[in-house]
């Protein structure tokens, strides 16, 4: 990679809850080194991968942002039982786990940050990123609720890592949520949705390029809580 060359981190999981892989993991690991292209500007990707723990994960987040140094970022988490692709638009101050993380921590009514503000939006033109990834064939909806565990974490303390820069580079960054995989979806409640791992690649790969093409997002309606 030149030394000249924008950056684009992409994050993803570890495998969490019993599964054996996470498609969040793999779509960044395969993005990894590859250059994107869009409204005449090009960029490279470099991946992180993530633990599944509180706090432990914003932290690895942090270190990234500092190597790399890039102008996007954009974190990926699974949420199983989704039908596609979902960038979301807001990251609450909020930790209230169901389960318990892979360090065995289950915070409850906690913020992720007590000084931070209640919320933060996604500086991200996630329409645009909806409907390239559409285009590319993916299945994909703007979402309006990017839950209370380590997703939703690491997504509100990317924003507010950035919005105390000072004398930084201007990064955009958010966060999207990827469905299962084929070979997850057997579930002991029937056959949950999956998108098969090279469409989801290459969707969050439209997605960047679109990153790239739109300074400011498109205007269309959408977006769901589910």
């Amino acid at each position: 990679m030149g030394a000249g060359m924008t950056r684009l981190l992409v994050t993803g999981f570890e495998p969490f809850g019993g599964d054996a892989v996470n498609p969040s993991e793999l779509v960044a690991a395969a993005l990894h080194g590859q250059t994107l292209h869009g409204g005449g500007q090009r960029a490279t990707v470099v991946a992180q991968r993530l633990p599944c723990a509180f706090g432990v994960a914003q932290r690895v987040l942090a270190g990234a942002i500092e190597e790399f140094q890039p102008a996007v970022v954009l974190s990926l988490g699974l949420a199983a039982g989704r039908a596609g692709l979902t960038p979301e638009r807001v990251a609450v101050n909020l930790a209230d786990a169901r389960i318990a993380d892979n360090a065995g921590a289950q915070p409850c009514d906690r913020p992720v940050a007590p000084e931070g503000p209640a919320a933060y939006f996604t500086t991200l033109p996630v329409k645009a990123m909806v409907a390239a990834m559409r285009s590319a064939g993916a299945p994909a909806e703007l979402s309006l609720s990017a839950g209370s565990f380590v997703c939703n974490e690491i997504f509100y303390a990317l924003m507010h890592t950035l919005a105390l820069r000072t004398g930084a580079a201007r990064c955009r960054a958010g966060f999207m949520h990827l469905p299962l995989l084929p070979a997850q979806a057997q579930g002991p409640a029937g056959v949950w949705p999956s998108v098969a791992l090279d469409l989801q690649v290459a969707a969050v790969s439209a997605a960047l390029a679109a990153v790239l093409a739109h300074e400011a997002d498109i205007t269309a309606a959408g977006g769901s809580i589910a």
